[in-house]
C-alpha cells in the first residue's frame, strides 16, 4: 500500500512565507546577474539612485535608499574609486557632499538595468506573459507601492 505524502506544514501556506521564498530566489537571480557586471546589489541600488536622483547630497540619497550612513560611505567609496560617481561638496551647503553619476556610471546602471530585468524574466519565467501581468499588479497591491504610508 502506498502512504500518502504528508501533508506541508502550516508555514509553508503562508503567503507570507511564499512571498519571502520568491524574493530570496529573485535577490539570487539579480545578484547574481550585477556580480557578472561587477557590482553587488547595494552598489546597484545606491548607483541606480544617483543615476535617478544626481546631482544628492549624500544624507538625501541615503534616506532615499534606506541605507545607514555608515555603509553608505563605504559604497559610495567603492563606486568613485570604480570611476562610477563623483562627490563634490555641495554649492548650497559646503558642509554636504553632492554625488553625480559619471558616463561610465550612467553605461553600467544602463547594463545592470538589463540583466536585472533578464533575471526578473527568467525568475517569472513559468508565468504566461497575462500572469505576469496580473501577478505584478497583484503584487503591487499587496506591497502597498502607492500606498501613502509606504
Amino acid at each position: 500500500m502506498r502512504e500518502t505524502p504528508p501533508a506541508p506544514s502550516t508555514i509553508r501556506t503562508l503567503p507570507s512565507w511564499l512571498l519571502g521564498r520568491a524574493a530570496a530566489r529573485g535577490r539570487a537571480l539579480v545578484a547574481g546577474a550585477l556580480a557578472a557586471e561587477g557590482l553587488r546589489m547595494w552598489h546597484h541600488v545606491v548607483l541606480s539612485a544617483v543615476a535617478d536622483l544626481g546631482p544628492v547630497a549624500q544624507a538625501e540619497l541615503g534616506r532615499s535608499v534606506s541605507l545607514d550612513p555608515k555603509d553608505m560611505v563605504g559604497v559610495l567609496n567603492d563606486l568613485q574609486d570604480a570611476g562610477l560617481v563623483d562627490r563634490t561638496p555641495d554649492p548650497k551647503d559646503r558642509r554636504k557632499n553632492a554625488v553625480t553619476i559619471t558616463a561610465e556610471g550612467r553605461r553600467k546602471v544602463e547594463r545592470c538595468a538589463h540583466v536585472a530585468r533578464q533575471a526578473n524574466a527568467d525568475l517569472l519565467s513559468s508565468l504566461s506573459q497575462e500572469e505576469r501581468d496580473r501577478f505584478m499588479e497583484m503584487l503591487t497591491r499587496v506591497a502597498a507601492v502607492d500606498a501613502p504610508d509606504a
